[in-house]
């Protein structure tokens, strides 16, 4: 069975625009429960422009109530600041489920590229066994058609997150094969023992293509199109069509 997690980011971003609790992230996460999501996501980065330090309690405390999925993503290299704590320090504060480590920076609009290996494992290593020791599941970002996607196990990731951006674009421009390398990539993961999600672009219109083609996918997390197509049917309406799809993925 695939999970849904829903990305509040976008609801944050809503918020900061105007300043003030409208709309609320804390109502938002609450009507996505309701409505059958399977658990929460955020990406509370250093700079604060949309989900903040605040925000990453006030969920947690809700998962931790509904007795649901929280998953807390981040660049575990960023150093902490005025307002930022730093992921580690969140992660010890909260205990999430799930760690999803992006190798992001403060300058790029959204998650756009998975972490290089060679270049990363060792020092990613030490990271992950300290998220590991307070209890969290870790997954990792990466890129589709990573020859090296292995090596997530090797550093002790226990999951990798597909990106889908380039699958959704391929989609998108009517390429039929637009999964094939994210099924590819998912096999080599599987390999490893590494468990796979999945997330970014992904929408009502590309996702059922992507789970009928992608073995296995344990969760994805959904946040700027779901709250787009929010605007005009509804939250609880938009989160039970992805429930249904998800559903209806794990179907035989």
């Amino acid at each position: 069975m695939t999970a849904l997690s829903v990305n509040l980011n976008k609801i944050a971003v809503l918020r900061n625009s105007r300043g003030g609790n409208e709309p609320d992230v804390l109502r938002a996460g609450i009507t996505c429960l309701d409505a059958g999501a399977h658990g929460l996501t955020v990406h509370p980065r250093p700079d604060a422009r949309h989900i903040r330090a605040d925000d990453v309690a006030v969920l947690g405390a809700l998962c931790r109530e509904r007795g649901v999925e929280f998953n807390i993503e981040g660049n575990p290299f960023a150093p902490p600041r005025p307002g930022y704590p730093g992921l580690l320090a969140l992660c010890d504060a909260e205990r999430p489920a799930q760690v999803t480590l992006v190798p992001d920076g403060d300058g790029q609009l959204t998650s756009d590229h998975g972490f290089d290996f060679a270049r990363d494992g060792d020092a990613l290593r030490p990271l992950i066994a300290a998220f590991k020791a307070l209890g969290c599941r870790v997954s990792v970002f990466v890129n589709v058609g990573d020859p090296d996607v292995a090596r997530a196990a090797a550093v002790g990731a226990d999951r990798v997150e597909l990106y889908t951006g380039p699958f959704a674009e391929a989609f998108a421009a009517g390429d039929v094969d637009a999964a094939r390398a994210a099924a590819q990539t998912a096999c080599l993961a599987q390999a490893a023992g590494l468990g796979v999600n999945a997330g970014h672009d992904l929408s009502q219109g590309n996702l059922p293509h992507f789970l009928a083609r992608v073995p296995n996918v344990l969760e994805v997390s959904i946040g700027h199109a779901l709250i787009g197509e929010a605007l005009y049917a509804g939250l609880d309406a938009t989160v039970r069509a992805y429930r249904h799809i998800v559903d209806a993925a794990a179907s035989p």
